[in-house]
């Protein structure tokens, strides 16, 4: 094999890598030990369930997508069929980083702006810490978007994907992402959002950290992969449960959630 077949190879490897997950065999129901590959597909015809915007509850985390150029950029990054992370805090109110900062918006806006909208949940999280991610939310209100944190974000989506070669061992790809995070991203105080940084933040100064990895290292689609039954990149204290899709448009910006 020639030296330009091996990096052909290595490249579409790591084009196509996706963090993997061991199973154990069970006995008592039979199952085989098998290899469990992450999952990218999101999409209520695939055993999900369309939710109206009262069954949110305060905390819930928000990912959605656009039909813009921008989303479709971060998702082709990422390889997510999602671009975007909020937060409901009650009321009928949305928290969220975007390019003018952080702001609340009325759930009806985003469902009306949005192509794809689902929502997702820490089962754990108590009247309180819901309380407290809401408090954080407001008092962030008119602060600066990290600009820089998100252009930094282009390159290492692709260089973290090494992280994900399959088989790769939980605990050796967690090493990898956060040596190579380090290197690409540093580690400095989380004062300017971009969106999946504030819902994590968020989450953190409530008491229930979602992860211990520094905030800037997470994207939506990080997020979208720490549901149940899908394999995280990032290593996480708790599973989220999914509670719905508010809104599924199938649109060719969506093709990626019919996958």
């Amino acid at each position: 094999m020639t030296c330009r077949s091996i990096l052909l190879l290595l490249a579409s490897l790591l084009l196509a890598a996706c963090a993997t997950e061991m199973k154990q065999a069970d006995p008592a129901t039979a199952q085989a030990a098998s290899v469990a590959f992450q999952n990218s597909s999101l999409s209520p015809k695939n055993g999900g369930k369309l939710i109206g915007q009262g069954e949110l509850l305060p905390g819930d985390i928000i990912l959605s997508a656009t039909d813009g150029i921008t989303s479709a950029g971060i998702r082709l990054f990422t390889l997510a069929p999602v671009s975007h992370a909020a937060l409901y805090v009650g009321d009928d109110l949305i928290a969220e980083a975007v390019g003018e900062g952080v702001r609340l918006r009325a759930v009806s806006q985003v469902l009306e702006e949005e192509a794809v909208v689902v929502a997702f949940r820490r089962s754990d999280l108590t009247v309180a810490q819901a309380a407290e991610i809401r408090h954080f939310a407001e008092a962030q209100v008119g602060r600066q978007y990290n600009y820089v944190g998100v252009m930094l974000h282009a390159p290492f989506s692709i260089e973290r994907r090494i992280c994900d070669l399959p088989l790769m061992p939980a605990v050796t790809r967690d090493a990898c992402m956060r040596g190579i995070a380090t290197i690409q991203l540093g580690t400095p105080d989380n004062d300017r959002f971009f969106c999946s940084q504030f819902v994590i933040e968020a989450y953190r100064v409530a008491g229930l950290p979602i992860t211990d990895v520094n905030p800037r290292w997470v994207s939506p689609a990080d997020i979208l992969h720490m549901r149940e039954d899908d394999v995280p990149s990032i290593k996480i204290h708790q599973p989220l449960v999914y509670v719905g899709h508010l809104k599924f448009q199938a649109s060719p910006a969506a093709a990626l959630a019919r996958r």
